[in-house]
């Protein structure tokens, strides 16, 4: 299968390590494809590159196999995109913005426009320029799907969303992956990206560090219990044994056990003996995982 996005050896150097360098990745038809970095770390100006608005220095970017600088215009037809920052023209209301991106479009009906707006909880009667953040991150949610495009690129797609709205949006996310939809998506939300995305790139200063399959991260083989014993003796006891066990600082009659699928009967046998008040297994995570690229400073401009 030919990828739908296909990013080649790209480079765009803005000088003192910011830019894009060496980059590659593709994403595959009916794939949610995320893009996890802090601020500066490129995914903008990836995404600029997608779009045909910036130039590569070297390196290409093809979207359908069409060259993203070279043919834009043929790609825009099959591609719906929120921007990282929105500006509205501010004399048009909602609406009005609406069917005049339907027009440009030559779309039939504004009958998937309505459907977004209702999910959405958007009155798109007011004017533009009053709509808060979050009303105006729902109007561009629903210019990028009204036209039921091929392939959608979404930055930040949520930003000023509260917690319903974004809960709807992975829904509207998941279904239009489940239609095949081609979705490439920046963003800081790791939860967000959890509950959508097939695959996630890691970026940092440019490069990518790591491509994740999704699937792997929920069904880690490594396991990570967090398990509170009766005694400090007990916590103590099973430390000794043959298991990476952390002593828990503030609480001492607790330990984290880190073990692979094979380890778990012997560690059953292993607290049998001893007096157990809880066991919780801690999920391996997304974040953990980027965690391992990204130190607490770098983790707070995520």
């Amino acid at each position: 299968m030919k990828p739908i996005i296909s990013v080649s050896h790209l480079t765009k150097d803005y000088g003192e390590h910011r830019g894009v360098f060496d980059l590659s990745f593709e994403t595959r038809q009916g794939e949610v494809f995320g893009f996890l970095g802090p601020n500066g770390a490129g995914k903008t100006t990836v995404i600029r590159h997608l779009l045909g608005f910036s130039k590569p220095q070297t390196g290409s970017c093809s979207i359908l196999g069409l060259d993203c600088w070279t043919q834009p215009k043929e790609i825009q037809r099959h591609i719906g995109y929120v921007p990282g920052e929105i500006a509205f023209p501010e004399h048009l209301t909602g609406y009005e913005f609406l069917e005049q991106i339907s027009a440009l479009r030559q779309m039939q009906s504004l009958d998937r426009a309505r459907e977004l707006i209702a999910m959405f909880e958007i009155d798109a009667r007011g004017e533009l320029k009053r709509m808060s953040k979050g009303m105006k991150q729902k109007i561009a949610l629903v210019t990028a799907f009204m036209h039921d495009p091929e392939i959608i690129i979404l930055d930040e797609p949520t930003s000023g969303l509260d917690p319903l709205m974004q809960s709807r949006f992975i829904a509207l996310i998941n279904s239009e992956k489940a239609r095949g939809k081609s979705i490439f998506m920046s963003s800081h939300m790791f939860e967000e990206i959890e509950k959508t995305c097939d695959r996630v790139a890691i970026i940092r200063q440019g490069q990518i560090v790591d491509t994740v399959v999704m699937d792997e991260i929920k069904h880690a083989k490594r396991k990570t219990f967090e398990i509170k014993f009766a005694s400090v003796d007990d916590a103590t006891r099973l430390a000794a044994g043959p298991f990476d066990v952390q002593l828990v600082d503030h609480a001492p009659t607790t330990v984290r056990i880190k073990l692979a699928d094979s380890q778990l009967n012997q560690l059953l046998q292993a607290l049998a003996s001893l007096h157990v008040l809880a066991l919780t297994e801690i999920k391996y995570s997304l974040e953990q995982h980027f965690m391992q690229y990204y130190g607490s400073e770098d983790h707070a401009n995520v």
